[in-house]
């Protein structure tokens, strides 16, 4: 499994990245996403976030393992598995686009940002654009963003039986920070 995050990562990541340039690798990341429904709340949380920063030419690259959701409920993470994004299929989420904004990579400051580009989830590719902020801090940048997603904008199916436990529509929260890569 790791060895195929890091070749789609690689993969994702071949946008033209080559040495001298400044690329930034997220060091720490969470995504979570929660939905709120009539019956039940549902919300989870991932750590197995990778990302890559090019500052020079603005793109950005994540990829996360699906099945790295984790849920308060056994059982909510087991649906949420097999049942609606069939992770055995669809492993990974990405997204790969570039940065829009006034973003200062040599300066400290906090930069409101736009990221533009394609958001691919349960194998369904959709054009996004995603609005947040991007703190420089001496050698760090941190990203933070809040977004939604219509299940159906990726086919994701909710039986009628469970429809008043899930949302067709959840909040999304990427937070990463992200350190120069060294060269190796």
């Amino acid at each position: 499994m790791k060895k195929t995050l890091l070749l789609s990562l690689s993969l994702i990541l071949s946008l033209g990245l080559t040495f001298g340039q400044n690329i930034y690798k997220a060091t720490s990341g969470e995504i979570s996403f929660f939905s709120e429904a009539p019956m039940e709340n549902i919300e989870a949380h991932n750590t197995q976030v990778k990302a890559l920063i090019n500052t020079d030419k603005k793109e950005i690259a994540f990829i996360v393992p699906v099945i790295g959701f984790k849920f308060k409920k056994a059982l909510m993470e087991e649906h949420f598995n097999e049942n609606y994004m069939e992770s055995d299929k669809y492993k990974t989420a990405q997204f790969t686009g570039v940065i829009d904004g006034d973003v200062n990579f040599k300066k400290d400051g906090t930069y409101p940002a736009t990221g533009k580009g394609k958001l691919n989830i349960h194998g369904v590719e959709q054009e996004r654009e995603f609005t947040g902020e991007l703190k420089v801090d001496g050698d760090k940048v941190m990203l933070s963003c809040d977004f939604k997603v219509k299940l159906e904008d990726h086919k994701i199916e909710i039986p009628k039986m469970v429809i008043k436990n899930i949302a067709e529509e959840v909040d999304v929260k990427v937070m990463a920070t992200f350190e120069p890569k060294s060269a190796k």
